[in-house]
């Protein structure tokens, strides 16, 4: 393992690469990692470095976002296969349809979506932002996509605002239930519950805290709580449990991995980087058109 991973480092400083590697990937993934976190988060420090070369240890979705963000670099996914579920259940001709049926709306594209999606959306957002960019419209009603349960989240938090939902969701968060909630309560009374948005609805309801990866890892970092159970991919507790060796985590239950972002392995990134296989490429309308829809929510201050 350790010949690969110098091997890996070896490789990035003689092609001026990057890699990246989102939060549910493998935890060994960390080890040649330059960045690690959120798809967007990621793909922005990328964008940020004088790299050549881009390797997205993630799905599909994040390593075009990274070429939106970097269109002079090479971005590589090591795993073709590495798709999101979630992402694949809209296309432009579901998109229109949806559009359609609700003419006159602004529709939100929450950033697991493929380049196509987000060129024909008003405005992009994270699962850390979208509160704040459905707010910022300032309409009374609003089409969000694709994910339904992260769009009624929003919904929940608003008042007076009605948020318009595709039917999309995230397989591995919907496989988290609220008799998980109540069980995982039983097992671990002392411990905090922390959950993503992308879960339903009802086991929102009952957690302690909902948030991004990002924000259920800084919950962690900023408590003074010593017990979590985490109600997310197993990715994460993987990093806390390294990261917070005075701290005890439980994955919510064990099924919660999300096999997609689990494709990638050292010798998955070695290749790619040795050969540059697997290249991310756009078209350029539809780049311009998605950059304007991401530019969008970062200008929302």
């Amino acid at each position: 393992m350790s010949n690969l991973t110098d091997k890996i480092n070896e490789l990035k400083k003689k092609k001026n690469a990057v890699i990246l590697a989102h939060c549910y990937q493998n935890i060994e993934v960390d080890e040649v990692a330059d960045f690690v976190g959120d798809s967007l988060y990621l793909s922005r420090m990328a964008k940020n470095t004088d790299a050549d070369i881009i390797v997205f240890a993630g799905v599909s979705f994040m390593a075009e976002t990274a070429k939106l963000l970097s269109p002079d670099k090479k971005v590589l996914l090591p795993r073709l296969e590495s798709g999101c579920f979630m992402a694949d259940m809209i296309d432009t001709e579901r998109l229109r349809l949806f559009k359609s049926q609700h003419p006159n709306i602004p529709a939100v594209c929450y950033v697991n979506s493929t380049a196509a999606i987000k060129a024909e959306c008003d405005i992009c957002c994270t699962s850390s932002n979208a509160l704040k960019i459905v707010k910022s419209l300032n309409v009374p009603e609003v089409l969000f996509l694709p994910d339904t349960y992260l769009g009624k989240w929003v919904e929940s938090k608003l008042s007076g605002v009605k948020v318009i939902t595709y039917n999309g969701f995230c397989p591995t968060h919907l496989r988290i239930y609220p008799e998980d909630i109540q069980k995982s309560r039983e097992l671990y009374p002392d411990a905090k519950i922390l959950a993503h948005p992308e879960c339903h609805h009802k086991v929102s309801e009952l957690a302690d805290f909902v948030g991004s990866t990002k924000e259920i890892m800084d919950y962690v970092k900023n408590s003074l709580e010593k017990e979590f159970v985490i109600a997310t991919e197993k990715g994460v507790v993987d990093r806390l449990t390294r990261d917070y060796a005075d701290k005890k985590f439980h994955l919510i239950k064990d099924s919660i991995v999300c096999k997609n972002m689990k494709w990638n392995t050292l010798d998955d990134i070695y290749n790619s980087l040795v050969n540059e296989t697997h290249e991310i490429t756009l078209d350029s309308d539809v780049s311009e058109k998605a950059m304007e829809c991401i530019n969008r929510m970062l200008e929302v201050k």
